[in-house]
């Protein structure tokens, strides 16, 4: 068991509260074989950052807005297979409405349809790329967060299944508990994590009897823990 103590959690969206891998990855390959790139490449680029950074880097000549709102408008489009993630219902219920946000590399319109889609509740605290500079893996996104929060981000941990999303919560000075499924353990490792689980149902929040009381978070047995 791996208690942390902390003020309050910041989740990345996509592989960590809903799977959405397989939309992600059709949008993608369609995208890449449109122009003449490598899918899987495009795929693994485009996990976990702003769509118009993938954009800009295979496309840097073109109108990146203009070629954004088009994935943007397919993604929300296929929402086929996107549905909530093991214990993602029932860890966001466990913490209070006040004491967590979503961090996305996506728009708000995109998130808002996906958590929609998957049964998810739609959080008013949400930070998404409409509303930063400099996406992730820079630390931007993640200190939004905790000061959207009232946090600092070394008490806010920060839940991510990307070496992109896991650098931005560690430049943040963040602690990551990173999530299994679309990336290798030595990906996560090497960008940072500092615990690995499979999913949400790995992680408990212990009740408290104060409504500003720290919130204590429990990593379950099953949890790969890297350091201390």
């Amino acid at each position: 068991m791996a208690p942390i103590t902390c003020k309050a959690l910041l989740f990345d969206l996509d592989g960590v509260l809903i799977d959405s891998t397989r939309a992600v990855a059709r949008v993608w390959t369609r995208w890449a074989q449109e122009h003449g790139f490598d899918p899987e490449e495009v795929v693994s680029r485009a996990h976990g950052r702003p769509s118009i950074a993938t954009i800009r880097d295979f496309l840097p000549a073109a109108d990146p807005a203009m070629a954004n709102h088009e994935v943007e408008r397919r993604e929300m489009q296929d929402l086929e297979g996107v549905v909530a993630l093991p214990g993602a219902r029932e860890l966001l219920q466990a913490v209070p409405q006040n004491r967590w946000a979503i961090v996305t590399s996506g728009t708000r319109p995109l998130a808002e349809v996906r958590l929609r889609a998957s049964g998810l509740i739609v959080p008013t605290r949400m930070i998404t790329a409409d509303d930063i500079i400099r996406g992730k893996p820079h630390p931007e996104p993640y200190l939004k967060g905790a000061a959207f929060l009232g946090a600092e981000p070394q008490d806010c941990p920060v839940l991510e299944d990307s070496p992109a999303g896991i650098r931005s919560g560690k430049a943040a000075r963040a602690r990551v508990i990173a999530f299994r499924g679309t990336y290798p353990d030595s990906e996560l490792k090497s960008a940072g994590a500092d615990w690995i689980v499979n999913n949400c149902a790995e992680i408990s929040i212990l009740p408290t009897a104060e409504p500003q009381a720290a919130l204590v978070v429990v990593i379950g047995e099953k949890a790969n823990l890297h350091k201390s």
